[in-house]
């Protein structure tokens, strides 16, 4: 009894650290930045984007102009320049887009890390990459100009994604072309041309593209959180921020 009970342990054990998170988490000192920022400085600022954001829920949000002046306002009320949040947050700001709609169920559950700050910020890699694919996703509301890249760490190949960046990001690229840690790739888009939001990057990690190209969904159904937190681990374990929850 004693060596299944153990047995059982060990494989549960040996089950999780072989999961990309705990691959991410064995690594996520050795990550370059992923901004032309430091993500640990004071004028940075956790943003809530649920219901509970008043000032959001008053806003026109189908503008871009107010919904950006909203969120340099949540900004100012922290002493903030840039703000950042959303892993798995409940948000109600996709409503904005039918983009967003499902058949039965809403997408309405963020699937990776949000970025708020000044269009034409550098993104870099955060290490050695390839590129998957990309494209311009070009509807109200969706990322506008999207770059994925393809890594491999201890022989596991996972995605990162960048979304909402400027149309001049993808001149030139290729796929397959590759970058090496720290190069930039891109930078943060403004809008329209970013998908109509205020300008921000999102970014999230990816273990499987399946048959996607250029795009993967960043918000999901509340039904679907078990299913996209394993496929898309929290991307606080590459950015190493202190301002958002610890993963």
């Amino acid at each position: 009894m004693k060596g299944t009970s153990f047995t059982c342990l060990l494989c549960k054990y040996m089950k999780e650290e072989t999961t990309l998170s705990a691959l991410l988490r064995r690594h996520r000192h050795t990550f370059a930045p992923v901004l032309d920022i430091d993500l640990n400085a004071d004028g940075v600022c956790l943003l809530d984007f649920s219901e509970k954001n008043q000032l959001l829920q008053h806003t026109d949000l189908q503008d871009t102009d107010a919904f950006n002046a909203a969120v340099g306002q949540l900004l100012q009320q922290q002493q903030a320049t840039i703000g950042v949040g959303g892993y798995l947050e409940d948000r109600f700001i996709y409503r904005r887009s039918r983009h967003f709609d499902a058949e039965t169920q809403s997408r309405n559950l963020h699937l990776g890390v949000d970025v708020w700050l000044a269009a034409g910020t550098a993104v870099f890699t955060p290490l050695d990459a390839m590129v998957h694919s990309f494209q311009d996703n070009d509807n109200f509301g969706d990322y506008g100009p999207t770059i994925i890249l393809q890594h491999e760490l201890e022989g596991v190949t996972f995605y990162t994604l960048y979304g909402h960046l400027s149309r001049a990001s993808l001149l030139g690229l290729q796929q397959g072309q590759h970058f090496s840690k720290g190069t930039k790739i891109a930078e943060v888009g403004p809008y329209p041309e970013n998908g109509h939001w205020p300008p921000h990057l999102h970014f999230q990690i990816i273990a499987d593209m399946g048959n996607r190209y250029g795009d993967y969904p960043g918000v999901a159904t509340t039904a679907e959180r078990a299913k996209y937190a394993q496929l898309c681990p929290d991307p606080n374990l590459v950015l190493n921020c202190r301002h958002l929850p610890p993963c």
